[in-house]
C-alpha cells in the first residue's frame, strides 16, 4: 500500500515538472543576416498566456513597427492548442554584429526568458525583383540625390550641394528623418535656410518624377586635391500601392520604411597658381572692389576722423584678411573695428567687409595717407588682380606746430609707432607759480555736523514708525501682493523669453508664463480661470479694443501650437515683439 502511495506521489511530481517544462517562450528572427537598408522581423512566441511582457531594449536598432500581438487558440481531436506572439519590425542603425537581448514574461507566477539572438548587418543589398513586394517598390520609386554645382573648383571657390528627394508618381512620402549627416570637415560650409518644401516636377534617369529640395549647402574647399563630400542618409516612410483593392476597385496603399542615401561625392580641388601671385595676397578668391575712404579731409588737431578700408563683391569674404593701413607717425591711429555685412546664397558669399580706423592728428599741417593695395584671384579670368586706392590728404587746420624737422616715417595700426615729437608749448597749460594760503583749523564741537548728529537720530524715530506701519499694511494686503508678484513675474518671464530667442521650447514656455502672469496682475484672475473665452470677455469689459484682444489671444494660441510645429528664429522674434507691443496697448486702453 505504501509502495502505491510513493509511486502515485512520484508520478504527480513528474507530471507537474513535465507540465512546467512544456511552457515554451522563444524569440525568432526573420533572418540572421541582413543589409543596412533592410528590415528585420522578430517574433516572441509562447504557448501559454502570461503577464508583464517586457521586450529587450533593441540596442543598435530603431523600432519601425510593433508591437503587433496575435493570438491563436484552437482545438484538434479534443486537444487544445494555444499560441501568442509579440512581433516587432526593426531597422538597423549600424553595420556589424548586433545582439538582441532577452525578453521576459511572467507565466503562472514564474519568470521566463528568451535566448539572446545575434544578427549580422552588412552593407546595403539589392533585393530580388518581386513586383508585389512593398520594399522593392519603395526602393525602385524613391531616390535621394546630391547635386554638386562643380566638381573641380579652385581652392576657396564656392560650390553648392543640393539634396533632392525624388518620388515617382505612384508612390508617396509621409515622413522622413536624417540618420547620417555629412560633416564637411575639409570645407567651410553654411546651410541655406529653406522656408517650406516645394514639390516640383523633374526627371530622374529619363523618367518623370516629383522632387523636393531637402537641403542646400554652400561649401568653400580649404584643401587641395581629392576631397570627399560625406553622404546624407534618410529613413523615409513611403506609401506604396499593393496588389489588394478596396470594394470600389481602388488599389490599397501600405506604409514601409526605406533607408535612402545620396552617396559620397568626390571633388578635385585645384591649387591657386603660383605664377604672378602677389606678395600681399591673403587668399581672396572671387570678384571684388576695394576702397579706402576718410570720413573728413579737414579737421583740427586732437579731433578724430575715420579711415575705412572696405572690400565689396562676391567671393570668400569671411576667409581672408584686409590690408593694413600705414599713416605718418604724427597721426595717432588705433586698432580697427571690423564689420561685415555678408549674406550667403547658392552662388556663395555676397556683401562687404571693412576695417574702420580712428585717427587723431597731433599737429597742424598736411598729412598724406599712402595708397593701399588689395589683391585677389579672379575666377572669371583665372588670374590675379590688384586694386589700389587713391592717396588721401588730411589737412589739419588748427593746432600746435611741429617745430621739429618734418618726420616722414610711417606707422601702421598693428605695428610699433615712432616716437611722436612734441612741441615746446606742450605743457603750457600747467601753472608754475604757486599761490598758497594757510588753512584755518575747523572744530567739530558745536559745528553744524555736531548738532546734526544729535538731532537726526531723534527725527529718524517717527520716520521708522511710519515706515513700519506702511510695511505691515502692505504685508497684510494679500490680494495686492498677489498682483504685484504676478506683475513682477510677467516682467521676469518676458525677459527670460528674450534671452531664449532661438531655443523654441524654452522661449515659448517663458513667453506663455509671462502672458499668464500679466493677466493675473491686470485682470486679477487665477490660473484655473485661464480660458480664452474668459480672457476675451474680461479684456473687452475693461474697454480694450477688439483687435488688441484678438492679438493677445492669438499669441496665446501660438505658444500652445509652436511646441509641435517647426518655428524659425524670425517667427520667434516676431512673437516676442508682438507680445511686448500688445501688453503695452492693453496697459494704455484698460480701464
Amino acid at each position: 500500500m505504501k509502495l502505491i502511495k510513493h509511486i502515485t506521489l512520484l508520478l504527480f511530481v513528474l507530471s507537474t515538472a513535465i507540465t512546467a517544462a512544456q511552457v515554451k517562450f522563444e524569440a525568432k528572427v526573420s533572418k540572421t543576416k541582413l543589409g543596412i537598408n533592410e528590415r528585420l522581423r522578430i517574433d516572441f512566441e509562447m504557448d501559454k498566456d502570461g503577464d508583464n511582457f517586457t521586450p529587450p531594449d533593441f540596442a543598435g536598432f530603431d523600432v519601425v513597427g510593433g508591437p503587433n500581438t496575435s493570438v491563436s487558440n484552437s482545438w484538434l481531436n479534443g486537444k487544445r492548442s494555444f499560441s501568442k506572439t509579440y512581433s516587432y519590425f526593426l531597422a538597423p542603425k549600424k553595420r556589424g554584429k548586433i545582439t538582441i537581448n532577452q525578453a521576459t514574461i511572467e507565466i503562472d507566477g514564474q519568470i521566463y526568458k528568451t535566448q539572446t539572438v545575434a544578427v549580422e548587418v552588412t552593407e546595403a543589398v539589392k533585393r530580388p525583383n518581386d513586383p508585389y513586394n512593398a520594399d522593392n517598390i519603395a526602393e525602385d520609386n524613391i531616390h535621394l540625390v546630391a547635386e554638386v554645382s562643380k566638381t573641380n573648383p579652385y581652392l576657396n571657390e564656392a560650390i553648392s550641394v543640393e539634396y533632392k528627394l525624388y518620388v515617382s508618381a505612384n508612390t508617396g512620402v509621409s515622413n522622413w528623418r536624417e540618420i547620417d549627416n555629412p560633416k564637411f570637415s575639409d570645407f567651410w560650409s553654411q546651410n541655406i535656410d529653406i522656408k517650406g518644401l516645394k514639390v516640383e516636377n523633374g526627371t530622374y534617369k529619363g523618367e518623370e518624377y516629383r522632387y523636393v529640395v531637402l537641403r542646400k549647402t554652400v561649401l568653400y574647399p580649404q584643401k587641395t586635391g581629392k576631397l570627399d563630400i560625406e553622404p546624407l542618409s534618410l529613413d523615409v516612410t513611403v506609401d506604396v500601392p499593393t496588389n489588394r483593392r478596396d470594394i470600389f476597385g481602388g488599389r490599397l496603399m501600405t506604409k514601409v520604411h526605406r533607408t535612402v542615401s545620396a552617396g559620397a561625392k568626390t571633388i578635385t580641388v585645384k591649387p591657386l597658381p603660383e605664377e604672378n601671385k602677389p606678395s600681399d595676397f591673403t587668399g581672396a578668391v572671387g570678384n571684388f572692389d576695394f576702397k579706402l575712404k576718410a570720413s573728413k579731409n579737414e579737421l583740427n588737431a586732437t579731433e578724430s576722423l575715420q579711415l575705412k578700408a572696405e572690400v565689396t563683391g562676391n567671393g570668400n569674404l569671411k576667409l581672408f584678411k584686409l590690408p593694413k593701413l600705414t599713416v605718418p607717425s604724427s597721426l595717432e591711429i588705433y586698432e580697427p573695428e571690423y564689420t561685415e555685412n555678408v549674406r550667403t546664397t547658392l552662388a556663395g558669399m555676397q556683401g562687404s567687409i571693412s576695417d574702420s580706423y580712428t585717427v587723431v592728428p597731433q599737429f597742424k599741417g598736411k598729412y598724406p595717407i599712402p595708397k593701399v593695395s588689395f589683391s585677389y584671384f579672379d575666377l572669371k579670368t583665372e588670374s590675379y588682380k590688384r586694386i589700389t586706392s587713391d592717396e588721401i590728404i588730411i589737412d589739419v587746420l588748427e593746432g600746435p606746430n611741429n617745430n621739429a624737422t618734418q618726420d616722414n616715417s610711417l606707422t601702421t595700426a598693428a605695428g610699433n609707432k615712432q616716437k611722436v615729437i612734441l612741441s615746446n608749448d606742450q605743457f603750457a597749460f600747467i601753472k608754475t607759480d604757486a599761490n598758497l594760503k594757510p588753512i584755518k583749523p575747523k572744530y567739530f564741537f558745536k559745528s553744524i555736523w555736531f548738532w546734526s548728529s544729535l538731532l537726526l537720530p531723534l527725527l529718524a524715530i517717527p520716520l521708522a514708525m511710519v515706515y513700519r506701519k506702511e510695511r505691515d499694511k502692505r504685508a497684510a494686503d494679500v490680494f495686492g501682493n498677489k498682483i504685484r508678484r504676478a506683475d513682477k513675474l510677467a516682467k521676469k518671464y518676458l525677459g527670460e523669453a528674450k534671452r531664449n530667442l532661438g531655443q523654441k521650447e524654452a522661449f515659448y514656455v517663458a513667453l506663455e508664463k509671462a502672458l499668464h502672469n500679466y493677466l493675473k496682475a491686470t485682470l486679477h484672475i487665477e490660473t484655473s480661470e485661464f480660458s480664452k473665452d474668459k480672457i476675451r470677455e474680461l479684456l473687452t469689459s475693461k474697454n480694450v479694443e477688439t483687435t488688441v484682444v484678438d492679438e493677445f489671444v492669438g499669441i496665446l494660441k501660438n505658444c500652445e501650437l509652436a511646441r509641435y510645429t517647426p518655428i524659425t528664429n524670425v517667427e520667434m522674434q516676431q512673437d516676442y515683439e508682438k507680445s511686448a507691443k500688445t501688453i503695452s496697448l492693453i496697459d494704455k486702453q484698460i480701464s
